[in-house]
């Protein structure tokens, strides 16, 4: 599950770091994203036994598609892989994790909430903290600068590597080789 916000002027937003993920690891599988049911675009990799998913329903209420999906699929939480961007890791970090609080993104906290858990895992993508004088919402809901795309681009790629290590070798092993920094932060 990729989080992000529907429509063409979130399209390239911090907020839709999740999304960015999931489109690329797509494109590079040949697949593209159809409207589904419960306000999700939807991707399917039989093969793999896989689900692709982006909640339609606005980063707020990313729970109420997330949650009828892991019903109808019947995925318990720690099969519900969820890729969010993160204000508490620098731009150029990504961060697997078996599960953990929501970190003040409310997406992450719709999720929880419409799972009954927090025991499911993530796939934290850094963006950093706002300069000073920049709220939040604000922040998140902007654009990456030109400036920012080189590392936002290195970033996609390792976290869609970060993805096949983790379908072939599990989240133990994605962890220990894609949760340390690496060139994109330089």
């Amino acid at each position: 599950m990729g989080l992000g916000n529907p429509g063409p002027a979130y399209v390239f937003t911090r907020h839709n770091f999740g999304f960015l993920v999931l489109d690329h690891w797509a494109t590079t599988r040949g697949l593209s994203f159809q409207k589904g049911a419960w306000s999700a675009e939807v991707a399917f990799l039989p093969k793999e036994g896989l689900v692709l998913l982006k909640p339609q329903t606005y980063m707020n209420l990313s729970g109420q598609a997330v949650a009828p999906w892991a019903k109808e699929l019947s995925l318990p939480p720690e099969r519900v892989l969820v890729i969010h961007d993160d204000l508490d890791l620098p731009l150029g970090r990504l961060k697997f994790a078996p599960n953990g609080g929501p970190g003040g993104h409310k997406g992450v906290w719709s999720i929880m909430e419409a799972l009954g858990t927090r025991n499911f895992p993530r796939l934290k993508l850094g963006i950093g903290r706002p300069p000073e004088g920049t709220k939040v919402p604000d922040f998140v809901l902007s654009p990456f600068t030109e400036e920012e795309w080189p590392v936002v681009k290195k970033v996609i790629v390792r976290a869609c590597e970060g993805l096949e290590v983790l379908l072939r070798e599990g989240l133990q092993k994605a962890m220990s080789l894609f949760n340390r920094p690496f060139l994109a932060e330089s």
